[in-house]
C-alpha cells in the first residue's frame, strides 16, 4: 500500500509537470521507501504508458500557425504578387541588379548592430560547431556580403524573409517572421545624390501603390548626436536616449520623457530642452534655422548633417518630391548602424475605414494631429557597417531603404476586401470546353496548341464536362475567353471562341495559325 501511496504521488508529479517534493516526504517518511525505488517504478509505468500510446492511442495537439506567422490563400498572394512586381520594377528602372544571402548567419555576424533590439534576435540551438542566428534584417548580411567578397560598388535589391523574436500585432502587419524588400546604394559618390534617389523610390513605390496619402520624414543621426550633445546627454547614453526618442511614433511626449529620466537616469532639464527641439518640422528653411541656433551652431556635428540636409532637399526639388518630405527632428531609428541621414515613410491615411490606425502622438508644442497607420518604409545611410566585417576596417559607405511590405500587404487585402473589384488568382486566358460527349482528345490536342504557342490555357479533368459547368468555372475563375469544341465544330474545322463577359461568339478555323490568332483576341 505504501509502495503504490508513493508510486501514484510520483506520477500524479509526472502528469501534472511538478515536483510534488512535499507529498513525496510525506510518504517517504511514512513508508520508509526510498525514493529512488519509487523513481524506478513510475519510469516502468511510463514506459508502458508510451508503448500503450496513452490517451487510447491518439495524439492531441493544437492545429495551427507558429505564433507570429500566417498561411496566405490564393486571393491574398495574388495581391502579394502585384505589389511584388510594382516594387521590384521600380528597382530594376533604377538600374539595382539583386543578390541572396542565407537566411541565418553566424551569431557574431548579427550581434552588437541593432542595439537594444538584439534582443529580438532568433538563435538558433548549436547543432555542433558554428553559433547561428536567423537574421534580423537584410542589411547586416549585405554589408557582410559586401566585406566577405571585397565588393566597394554595386546597387543592389534584396528581397527575402527575416525573423524577429517581437511581439505580433497580426491586424497591423507586425509578425515574427516577414518579408523585407530592400533597395541599397554602396560605394563613394558626392554626397546626398544616392541618399536623395532612394527617398525617390519610396515616393515613386508608394504612389504606384495608391495606398493613400503618405509622408516621409528625414532626419540625420549627427543631428540627433549634437542635439543631445548640446542638451547635456553624457556620450555614453547617446545610443540609448535615441531609441527612446525613436517611440515618439508610438508614445506620447510625457512617457517617452518619463522613460529618459526615471529609467535611463538624464537629468529633467536635459530631456526637457530634448522636447523643445524634437517638436520641429519643416524643410529647407528649418535645417537654415537651426544652423542659425545658439545652441546647435556649437556642434559641429550637427552643423555638418543640417548643411546635407539643405543639400538633400535641393536635389529633392529637382526629383519633384518635397511635397511629400519633411524635415522631422523626433525622427531617431533605434538601429545603432546608422550614421548619417535617416529617412521613414508613413501613411497617413489608408484609405478604408476598417483599417487598423493609432494616434500619432505629437512632442511638446506640436499643433498638428494627424492619423497614421504606422511606417511603411524606413533606412538611412550606414558607413561604418562594411567596415565591421572587413579585416582591416576598410569602409565602403552605404545608404539603402527598406519597404514594410507586409503592412502594406494588409492594408491591399482590407482595400480588396470592401472593393467589388474581383481579385483573380490565376492568369488563365482561355479555358477548352466542349459542348457534347466524347471530345476529350480533341480537348486535349486544342489545348496543347495554345500551351505550345504560349497562350496560358486549362481544360476540365473530366471526361465528359457539362457545359455549363465549364462556363460556370470560367465565371468564378475570371477566365475572359472560352474555345468551345463540338461534332459540327469539328466537322466544320473550327473552333467556337466565346467572350465569357459579353457571351459574344465567333468562329474560327482550326489549324497551326489558330493559337497564336488566340492571343490577338
Amino acid at each position: 500500500i505504501n509502495m503504490l501511496a508513493m508510486i501514484c504521488v510520483r506520477s500524479c508529479a509526472a502528469v501534472m509537470g511538478c515536483r510534488a517534493a512535499t507529498c513525496v516526504r510525506s510518504v517517504h517518511s511514512f513508508s520508509g521507501i526510498t525514493v529512488a525505488q519509487i523513481d524506478e517504478e513510475v519510469a516502468k509505468l511510463l514506459e508502458l504508458k508510451a508503448r500503450l500510446g496513452g490517451d487510447d492511442g491518439k495524439h492531441q495537439f493544437v492545429l495551427k500557425t507558429a505564433k507570429g506567422t500566417r498561411d496566405y490563400n490564393p486571393k491574398q498572394m495574388a495581391i502579394r504578387e502585384k505589389v511584388f512586381n510594382t516594387i521590384i520594377s521600380c528597382f530594376k528602372r533604377h538600374g539595382a541588379e539583386t543578390i541572396d544571402t542565407p537566411v541565418f548567419e553566424l551569431k557574431e555576424t548579427l550581434t552588437g548592430k541593432y542595439g537594444e533590439d538584439s534582443k529580438l534576435i532568433y538563435d538558433l540551438k548549436d547543432q555542433g560547431g558554428e553559433l547561428l542566428s536567423l537574421r534580423y534584417d537584410l542589411t547586416v548580411p549585405f554589408a557582410r556580403y559586401l566585406a566577405m567578397n571585397k565588393i566597394t560598388n554595386i546597387k543592389r535589391y534584396h528581397i527575402a524573409k527575416v525573423y524577429r523574436r517581437d511581439n505580433p500585432a497580426m491586424t497591423r502587419g507586425r509578425y515574427r517572421e516577414f518579408y523585407q524588400c530592400d533597395f541599397d546604394i554602396a560605394g563613394q559618390y558626392d554626397a546626398m545624390i544616392p541618399d536623395a534617389e532612394c527617398l525617390k523610390i519610396v515616393y515613386e513605390i508608394l504612389h504606384e501603390l495608391d495606398l493613400g496619402d503618405f509622408r516621409i520624414k528625414v532626419n540625420d543621426r549627427r543631428i540627433l548626436d549634437g542635439m543631445f550633445a548640446v542638451c547635456g546627454v553624457p556620450d555614453d547614453k547617446f545610443r540609448t536616449i535615441c531609441s527612446t526618442v525613436d517611440k515618439l511614433d508610438k508614445m506620447s511626449w510625457e512617457d517617452v520623457k518619463k522613460e529618459m529620466v526615471n529609467e535611463k537616469g538624464l537629468s529633467e532639464q536635459a530631456a526637457d530642452q530634448i522636447g523643445e527641439y524634437v517638436s520641429m518640422q519643416g524643410g529647407m528653411d528649418l535645417a537654415e534655422h537651426l544652423l542659425q541656433d545658439q545652441k546647435m551652431s556649437q556642434s559641429k556635428q550637427a552643423c555638418a548633417g543640417l548643411s546635407d540636409i539643405k543639400l538633400l532637399f535641393s536635389y529633392l526639388q529637382l526629383f519633384q518630391v518635397t511635397d511629400k518630405v519633411v524635415f522631422d527632428l523626433s525622427l531617431a531609428r533605434g538601429l545603432d548602424y546608422y550614421t548619417g541621414v535617416i529617412y521613414e515613410a508613413v501613411l497617413t491615411q489608408a484609405g478604408v475605414a476598417s483599417v487598423t490606425t493609432e494616434a500619432q502622438n505629437g512632442a511638446p508644442g506640436s499643433t498638428e494631429e494627424s492619423v497614421s497607420v504606422g511606417s511603411v518604409a524606413g533606412g538611412g545611410r550606414y558607413d561604418g557597417l562594411v567596415g565591421m566585417f572587413d579585416p582591416k576596417g576598410r569602409k565602403v559607405p552605404c545608404v539603402g531603404v527598406s519597404i514594410g511590405i507586409e503592412r502594406i500587404f494588409s492594408i491591399m487585402e482590407q482595400k480588396a476586401e470592401v472593393s467589388a473589384e474581383k481579385v483573380r488568382t490565376t492568369e488563365v486566358q482561355v479555358m477548352v470546353a466542349s459542348a457534347q460527349k466524347n471530345l476529350l482528345e480533341e480537348r486535349l490536342k486544342l489545348t496543347a496548341e495554345l500551351w505550345n504557342a504560349g497562350i496560358k490555357a486549362e481544360v476540365m479533368y473530366k471526361k465528359n464536362p457539362k457545359l455549363l459547368s465549364q462556363l460556370q468555372h470560367c465565371e468564378e475563375s475570371g477566365i475572359p475567353l472560352v474555345a468551345i469544341l463540338g461534332e459540327q465544330e469539328l466537322k466544320d474545322g473550327v473552333v467556337k471562341l466565346r467572350v465569357v463577359a459579353t457571351r459574344e461568339e465567333v468562329s474560327h478555323t482550326v489549324d497551326i495559325h489558330t493559337a497564336p490568332h488566340l492571343r490577338t483576341i
